[in-house]
């Protein structure tokens, strides 16, 4: 974004302006746990297909027991509390709290700053700028 003769964010206080920037890492960070969420689900999958094509190998090779074990015990079981697999705390993290503090985080926006993102970087972009137009 170009940057005019306005100071981005100057109708905000230094306070402010430092909140809603917390505001906003917090959320990137979330966005963060939310791909490693992601990962999670897609690795727990990876690891039950390997489980799987255990149980079938095990039961080739006479070991009944052990892909009994397998097909009734960890492949049904979920990841978390044994009922609740790999997807459901996903969406649980999607649907619930990243929803919420997504909100959040634009309604503090909307509160603060009339919507406008970024605004700590957008004022040090600005210093910057005027620091090297000075020299």
């Amino acid at each position: 974004m170009a940057i005019d003769g306005e100071t981005p964010g100057a109708d905000l206080t230094d306070c402010e302006v430092e909140a809603l920037h917390e505001v906003e890492l917090g959320l990137e960070w979330l966005r963060r746990a939310h791909g490693k969420l992601v990962e999670f689900h897609h690795n727990t999958g990876h690891a039950m297909e390997h489980l799987d094509e255990a149980e079938t190998l095990l039961r080739e090779c006479g070991h009944e027991g052990l892909a009994d074990e397998i097909r009734e015990r960890h492949l049904p079981r979920g990841v978390v509390d044994e009922h609740r697999w790999s997807y459901d705390v996903l969406e649980s993290f999607e649907d619930d709290f990243m929803t919420e503090m997504s909100a959040f985080a634009e309604h503090t926006r909307t509160d603060l700053a009339d919507g406008r993102r970024h605004v700590a970087e957008r004022r040090q972009e600005r210093e910057w700028k005027r620091g090297a137009e000075e020299e």
